[in-house]
């Protein structure tokens, strides 16, 4: 079952898995050696566009691992990755300035980010028990059991399709923040948004692997009947 032809359904994927890793590895690396004109770091940017946003009870923490930066909806708390928080380079800046973009989605009760946020718990079942529960009902030849497991994964499909404009939307409002507040200037905008585009992608494979990784199931699924 784990070595078929089902396989090549999660190839294409797989390959714009790769392909999206490397793309933002490389050019957050690039645009990392590039020092902004203004010479703000990331945290410094973070705290400005919060503070602009009326959102100063929102504190920034510093937080281990290489782009590990995210919001955090439940204990609204923005966290930066050192990389990010005490680096003053275009991708820094970009990266902190999206991050805080997903504050501001809270904020303004951004719907698709509501929705996601809601999801989350069914998210976290389907990804940890869908194959459990998808292979024992190969393996014990109980339908019911097999079609719950597809259900399940689908919550997981469904919440990497929502993140998609939840993703774009703050990459969109961070790079207009940066321009309209003069954070950064035009060509060193256009650096920032080079990173935040290859970050994108990331999000895009992650849905496309998910896609695929569902229809594997119903393949499967249908072929043992």
């Amino acid at each position: 079952m784990f070595f078929d032809s089902t396989f090549l359904l999660l190839v294409p994927a797989m390959l714009i898995s790769i392909y999206a890793q490397s793309k933002i590895s490389s050019t957050f690396n690039k645009y990392s050696r590039v020092k902004s004109y203004n010479g703000y770091t990331g945290a410094q940017v973070a705290r400005i566009i919060l503070d602009d946003s009326g959102l100063h009870n929102v504190p920034i923490e510093l937080v281990s691992g290489k782009l590990s930066d995210h919001y955090d909806p439940r204990q609204k708390v923005l966290r930066l990755s050192q990389d990010v928080y005490y680096s003053n380079s275009v991708a820094s800046i970009g990266v902190a300035a999206h991050e805080v973009g997903h504050a501001i989605q809270h904020k303004n009760s951004y719907a698709p980010l509501i929705i996601r946020n809601t999801i989350v718990p069914a998210v976290n079942i389907g990804s940890n028990f869908s194959w459990i529960l998808f292979v024992l009902g190969l393996m014990l030849g109980i339908r019911p059991l097999i079609t719950f497991g597809i259900l399940l994964f689908s919550a997981v499909v469904v919440f990497q399709i929502i993140t998609l404009p939840v993703e774009f939307n703050a990459s969109s409002r961070a790079l207009k923040i940066l321009k309209s507040r003069n954070i950064l200037y035009p060509d060193e905008v256009k650096g920032a948004q080079k990173v935040l585009s290859a970050a994108a992608m990331t999000y895009v494979a992650a849905t496309l692997m998910a896609i695929s990784q569902l229809l594997r199931l119903i393949v499967i699924s249908d072929r043992d009947r």
